[in-house]
């Protein structure tokens, strides 16, 4: 049964896997004057984390299945605190990159546990609220990343400049360590549930040969191993269906239940709108219009109220429209980002974006939770660690697909000038937004689901 304790302090690895994506952003050029670090070197600062972490998270959720989900949570949160000190400590570029992987394979163990243990600690009205907090925490830590790292730079806290960005990291986790063990409660299927270690190896490979493309094709001109990354991904997928375990990595059976898989393609068309909006609002308002870091995650500070607000109704939304609440913030994304369209293209000032960012924070908010909700209610508490694994790998892929995608669009467009090439990735974004409100349509209208929304999204 979960503590009183349970929820901040699971939410806490979830905040800083989620804030490491974001955070580093701004920290890049210090880094590079500091490190002397080309721009090879700094390109994999970024792209070794989310290498390591998407690659990694079917395996992490697998190993919480089977050795304990509390156990892999403190595994992961230690190794990612031990990580963030060799990051900022590191005397070197080679050296903060190999602490970056590091940090993004201790990610990939933590994350999944969050969500199997909100799946099997809490139940009911509990599960959806915890479910609501988790959405929450993830929206509020991409949104204010880039505020927090401008506010430390800015701080220069002992003369750490930078490196503070991460090793803010480690109060932090050793506070939620020592907490782990007493107020989070360990769950685990049993003893029939094995590690499936050729299973692990091929479905490993084929993300890393999804992933790496999408992450490194456009700085790479996108040469003939890019298009041919993908084809081997489907190659080792394949091998993987083909073989037989008793208990597999991923149990197939999964994906027949059309509210899961469903729920899986609405996820993906939103996280592909999520890192790409603010990949290049972040350009726009910096390379654009001129402001500074700090000055730049401050004007992120209305799409934080408007997600904030969004998540604290969303069960309300879900009690009175069910799937459609999914299909509204979708709509209601695909409105602000419209509306700051028209802003930008009419040259008016920044300030009056305002209005818009608060609008589409709060799409983002009305349309989270419930999509993560749909994907896991059915899922058996046995499989909750591989189901959470396929559903934070579904986000870091959408999220390096989107970037690749909308990379495409802002560079291409670049040599118009950056508020054209922002006007073109807004218009991607605003297709992304009508396509999760189309998607979520394929999630069936069961009797019963309905009603369990409703049960446990009120309150």
């Amino acid at each position: 049964m979960p503590r009183a304790g349970t929820l901040p302090t699971v939410l806490t690895g979830v905040f800083l896997t989620i804030l490491d994506f974001f955070i580093v952003n701004v920290a890049i050029p210090a880094i590079q004057r500091d490190l002397h670090a080309g721009p090879a070197a700094i390109e994999w600062v970024v792209a070794g984390y989310g290498l390591a972490y998407g690659s990694g998270l079917v395996l992490g959720g697998r190993l919480g299945d089977v050795l304990g989900r509390r156990r892999m949570f403190a595994a992961g949160l230690a190794l990612f605190t031990l990580a963030s000190i060799g990051c900022g400590l590191a005397p070197g570029a080679g050296a903060l990159i190999a602490a970056r992987v590091a940090q993004g394979l201790a990610a990939a163990v933590l994350a999944p546990q969050v969500l199997a243990i909100l799946r099997t600690a809490y139940s009911g009205p509990a599960q959806a609220r915890a479910l609501n907090a988790y959405a929450m925490t993830m929206g509020l830590a991409a949104v204010f990343g880039q505020l927090i790292g401008g506010l430390l730079i800015q701080a220069d806290l002992f003369g750490l400049g930078w490196r503070a960005c991460f090793l803010v990291n480690v109060p932090i986790g050793v506070a939620a360590l020592a907490l782990t063990r007493r107020v989070v409660p360990e769950s685990r299927p049993g003893a029939s549930v094995r590690l499936d270690l050729g299973g692990a190896v091929l479905v490993t490979l084929a993300l890393v040969a999804i992933l790496l493309p999408l992450i490194e094709g456009r700085e790479q001109g996108w040469p003939l191993w890019t298009w041919a990354s993908p084809v081997a991904a489907v190659v080792l997928f394949a091998a993987y269906a083909g073989r037989r375990h008793s208990s597999p990595l991923i149990d197939l059976t999964l994906f027949r239940e059309r509210a899961f898989t469903a729920g899986l393609l609405t996820q993906l068309a939103f996280t592909m709108g999520m890192s790409a909006y603010f990949l290049i609002f972040a350009l726009y308002v910096q390379d654009g219009v001129g402001l500074d870091a700090l000055q730049a995650g401050l004007i992120f500070a209305p799409i934080g109220a408007g997600y904030l607000a969004a998540s604290l109704l969303a069960p309300r939304f879900v009690a009175w429209f069910g799937r459609q609440a999914i299909a509204l913030g979708g709509l209601i994304r695909a409105a602000g980002l419209v509306a700051m369209l028209a802003v930008v293209a009419s040259g008016a000032a920044v300030g009056w974006l305002t209005p818009a960012l608060a609008v589409d924070g709060f799409g983002m908010g009305l349309a989270l939770a419930p999509i993560m909700g749909t994907v896991l209610a059915r899922v058996a508490p046995q499989q909750a660690g591989a189901a959470a694994g396929v559903l934070t790998t579904t986000q870091q892929v959408g999220s390096a697909l989107g970037v690749g995608i909308v990379g495409i669009v802002f560079y291409g467009s670049l040599p118009g000038g950056v508020s054209q090439a922002f006007q073109h990735g807004l218009i991607y974004l605003i297709a992304i937004g009508l396509a999760v409100a189309g998607l979520v349509q394929l999630v069936p209208r069961a009797a019963g689901v309905r009603t369990r929304v409703k049960e446990e999204s009120i309150a």
